[in-house]
């Protein structure tokens, strides 16, 4: 009897520590920060798909628009920086976050002004192999979206746990996490999407 009830309040109390854990982030907060680690892993593996593609589609544009000398070679150069500047996703400072997107941003005007350049030539356009790299440079667009949104919510939801008892408390004795770098949806490469195709005036 009185085993058996020993027994349950050792039951009571060690579930009780558990949850108490459980709520103070114990668990949380490593959870958080590998969901931070593999969403930026995500972003910079279709970064360099993207960059993988680019290649291939210059050499196709070049085909048929050799003397667009200009806009490959802003194309060419634009990759070759941003390739450069890798970023550890274990420890993403400020500073590497704005170099990166920078990079990334120069990159995908260049490769915005490319598209427009390549609208002026309907041979180019009929190309299957044109056709076939603008449709996965395209799809790689859509899950660089999807992947950055991704990052925005898990670094929020992490920030929130460093920051904000009583997780905040757990990280402070235990873990000693800084906040996260948030992505900054004004950066060059989020105002290219909203841009417009210049004009064209004769």
């Amino acid at each position: 009897m009185f085993k058996s009830l020993k027994s349950v309040r050792n039951f009571v109390g060690l579930s009780a520590v558990l949850l108490l854990f459980s709520a103070c982030g114990m668990q949380a907060l490593p959870e958080g920060k590998n969901e931070v680690d593999a969403s930026m892993a995500e972003i910079t593996n279709q970064y360099k798909r993207r960059a993988d593609l680019i290649p291939s589609l210059v050499g196709v544009v070049k085909g048929y628009a050799s003397h667009e000398k200009e806009t490959l070679e802003g194309v060419i150069e634009a990759r070759a920086k941003a390739t450069q500047i890798t970023i550890d996703p274990t420890k993403v400072t400020p500073e590497k976050l704005a170099e990166f997107q920078k990079a990334q941003g120069q990159l995908s005007q260049a490769l915005g002004r490319l598209m427009v350049v390549s609208e002026n030539y309907p041979n180019l356009k009929a190309d299957t192999s044109f056709r076939d790299l603008q449709a996965q440079i395209e799809g790689t667009e859509n899950r660089l979206t999807v992947a950055r949104n991704r990052y925005i919510e898990t670094v929020k939801n992490f920030n929130n746990l460093v920051s904000v008892p009583p997780t905040s408390w757990t990280n402070a004795v235990m873990y000693h996490f800084d906040k996260v770098p948030q992505w900054d949806v004004s950066s060059a490469e989020e105002k290219t999407k909203n841009e417009k195709a210049p004009e064209v005036k004769f």
